[in-house]
């Protein structure tokens, strides 16, 4: 069994482009599933947030299907009592995972103690997962000499094209894929609203919520074989 870090967003809002605040959280889908796929691979997943507070979905994240993952969440006791990122050190852990929603671009982008863990684990070979919007989390992680940490690494986001097509659109105070390529991250997402993983390494990036299930089994693949094929 392995134990797995979630790192989830607390935010409750995302500053938009023209200095308007919009409603957001996590995104349902992604905490949900990625929860029971790695549970149901036999892992222990321990969930954090930045400043332990309790974080909330993503209201639109619960309308139509997405209703169906209110009782998953509202069972899960870590979301209810989460952990403080500032507390936790990776050595506990053999993975770290950050699903999406808008909301990690307000705090988990800039979050210090995060890019501390990030880079942590990056330099031991842990597992580094972000899923969507998630990927906005990875922004935080710096080198002693500034560098981003994973600069020049394979990775894919909840992309440009995406956001334009079903997000925020041009109020996005940033485009996720743009600003990690301008990191010197290399994005390359698949079709919108694919199914789309890439692992390099130790890194594992899902593009959407589409990909929450392929990413968490992927993951959980990894930890019980310790191969990335």
């Amino acid at each position: 069994m392995a134990r797995i870090l979630l790192i989830v967003s607390a935010a409750g809002h995302v500053r938009l482009a023209d200095g308007t605040d919009h409603p957001t959280g996590y995104w349902a889908e992604e905490v949900a599933e990625s929860h029971r796929v790695l549970t149901e691979a036999g892992h222990h997943v321990d969930i954090a947030t930045p400043d332990g507070r309790r974080p909330s979905a993503d209201p639109i994240s619960l309308d139509g299907a997405g209703a169906k993952y209110r009782a998953y969440l509202e069972s899960l006791a870590g979301l209810a009592t989460p952990l403080k990122l500032a507390d936790v050190g990776v050595d506990g852990y053999d993975a770290l995972y950050l699903p999406g929603g808008h909301a990690p671009m307000t705090d988990l982008a800039v979050d210090p103690a995060l890019g501390r863990l990030l880079t942590a684990a990056d330099d031991a070979g842990k597992v580094v997962a972000a899923l969507c919007h998630g990927a906005a989390g990875l922004l935080s992680a710096r080198r002693a000499d500034g560098t981003f940490t994973f600069a020049g690494r394979a990775m894919t986001s909840f992309s440009d094209e995406e956001e334009r097509q079903g997000g925020l659109g041009e109020k996005s105070p940033y485009f996720v894929e743009s600003r990690l390529r301008e990191e010197g991250a290399a994005v390359t997402p698949g079709p919108a609203w694919s199914s789309t993983v890439v692992v390099d390494r130790n890194l594992v990036t899902g593009q959407n919520p589409q990909s929450s299930v392929d990413t968490a089994a992927r993951v959980a693949r990894i930890l019980a074989t310790g191969s990335i094929s």
